[in-house]
């Protein structure tokens, strides 16, 4: 009997292509048959920086009518109805074409945002499994606040005084929740909300339906279990081998870098003393106002350590680029690096590195988190806000900078707290304790008999028992 072959799903965005690249290397390792389903730009950028292990992957790439990459200007839903109509046709294609060639399709695993993936799985036949790219405590909040809570938090949580608590989570303010639960509505957050709920609306069709989650079952034990009709299984973190087991030292990048990365930071952050070195990056997606990049300017300026910080070259005319230049630019390159991307994890490994300034994105946490690095979180939208609840009050591997009302955070603030990680007092040491703990627990959940090992290897285990007996009963 053959091995099961698993098609991957996932849209072409850098914090959705990393996590499912990277279970697509581990499931290859284990000698299963893996086919992944992404754009043609996310296909190009990913045969750039291909080793072994990639090279093992067939991919099923379509057009999404951005092949050179998406734009700022660009409607998103719009761009999403692409998305859905020409991946599901690329999916069915590819189910159909692997039965031809006598490898048929044993399960789709599909990301967040890819409802219609499940459709096309059930329609075709196979089993599908949702892979959670968000703390699962996210999942259970988009439960409980669609199963009950909707009116409470839709009515309440404009008071400042106002917390909630939800089923085995922790006390939950209204900065604690992810944006698109929270009013004011607008089309963004319509658009995300109902993706969600057709998520769980699809998830509920099933029995105990099984939830593949970028976690890892000592950081979040409770919401793993939160949700009684779903079976959340933790298989992360999902980064590369060299940065985990160290099983595969050559796997030293995701293979997924959407962007073009500077060639000469490493040499820079080499030359630096031990941790001495903030890190400030907020993403693939985020763009701050011109106000805030000012008073992270400041504050960095302030502080007066050696920064490295992750500025995105924005598609934009020239002489707009020329507003966005900062107005202290001369003495900041005096002081530190900016580069407009950057090898994450080989920078959050260097042995300068002291601090990471995060947007608190889950897959830049949980890099985070495996190198132990602590933070100061800084959320903006989606799932931040209840990542940095957990980083500081849960976990105690960071400080969450406190904005205005405006949500501009001043330099002062920024500058207490990356002052508060470097200084050495009790709060300083209590953090980098934290963070070397955690870092140990995530490096040790993926290695051999570790806990998402071993959760990973039991959902392959029952595709193959499927396999099995869709073959029998055809018999």
């Amino acid at each position: 009997m053959s091995l099961p072959h698993l098609l991957l799903a996932t849209l072409p965005a850098q914090g959705h292509v990393n996590p499912i690249l990277a279970l697509a290397k581990i499931l290859i390792r284990n000698g299963i048959d893996v086919t992944f389903a992404t754009s043609l730009y996310a296909k190009q950028r990913i045969a750039k920086a291909t080793d072994d292990i990639t090279n093992c992957i067939s991919f099923a790439a379509y057009s999404d009518v951005h092949d050179e990459g998406c734009k700022p200007n660009d409607d998103p839903k719009q761009y999403m109805i692409e998305i859905r109509n020409r991946s599901s046709n690329t999916l069915r294609e590819t189910i159909l074409s692997s039965a031809e060639q006598g490898r048929p399709v044993t399960c789709l695993v599909y990301s967040l945002l890819l409802p219609w993936a499940a459709v096309v799985a059930s329609e075709m036949h196979i089993p599908s499994v949702l892979l959670w790219v968000q703390p699962a405590t996210v999942l259970d909040i988009y439960y409980s606040y669609f199963n009950g809570y909707s009116d409470e938090i839709n009515n309440s949580s404009n008071d400042p005084s106002w917390a909630i608590q939800l089923p085995k989570l922790p006390l939950l303010g209204k900065r604690d929740l992810p944006s698109f639960v929270l009013p004011p509505s607008d089309d963004h957050k319509v658009f995300a909300l109902s993706t969600c709920k057709e998520h769980l609306e699809l998830l509920d069709a099933e029995t105990k339906p099984k939830v593949l989650v970028n976690t890892f079952d000592s950081l979040e034990p409770d919401a793993l279990k939160a949700i009684e009709d779903y079976e959340l299984i933790a298989i992360g973190p999902l980064i590369p081998s060299a940065f985990l087991d160290g099983n595969y030292p050559s796997d030293k990048g995701v293979g997924g870098d959407l962007f073009h990365k500077s060639e000469d930071y490493m040499q820079w952050l080499n030359s630096k003393p031990e941790c001495s070195v903030v890190y400030v990056s907020f993403g693939s997606l985020l763009r701050l106002p011109k106000v805030q990049m000012e008073e992270i300017a400041k504050g960095l300026l302030e502080c007066g350590r050696p920064f490295l910080w992750v500025i995105r070259v924005n598609e934009k005319q020239e002489e707009e680029k020329d507003d966005d230049e900062l107005s202290c630019l001369e003495e900041l390159e005096k002081l530190g690096k900016i580069v407009p991307w950057c090898s994450q994890l080989e920078v959050l490994t260097n042995h300068s590195l002291g601090c990471f300034v995060t947007h608190c994105g889950w897959n830049s946490t949980l890099e985070g988190i495996a190198c132990g690095v602590p933070v100061v979180a800084f959320p903006h939208w989606a799932d931040q806000g209840t990542t940095a609840k957990l980083i500081q009050d849960v976990w105690r591997t960071g400080l969450r900078v406190n904005p205005r009302e405006d949500g501009t955070v001043e330099s002062d603030e920024i500058k207490r707290c990356i002052e508060t990680i470097f200084d050495n007092e009790e709060k300083s040491r209590e953090l980098r304790d934290n963070a070397r703990k955690w870092k140990n627990i995530a490096r040790e959940s993926m290695k051999e008999g570790g806990s998402s090992t071993k959760n990973l290897k039991a959902f392959v285990e029952e595709l193959g028992d499927f396999q099995v007996k869709n073959v029998l009963s055809k018999i």
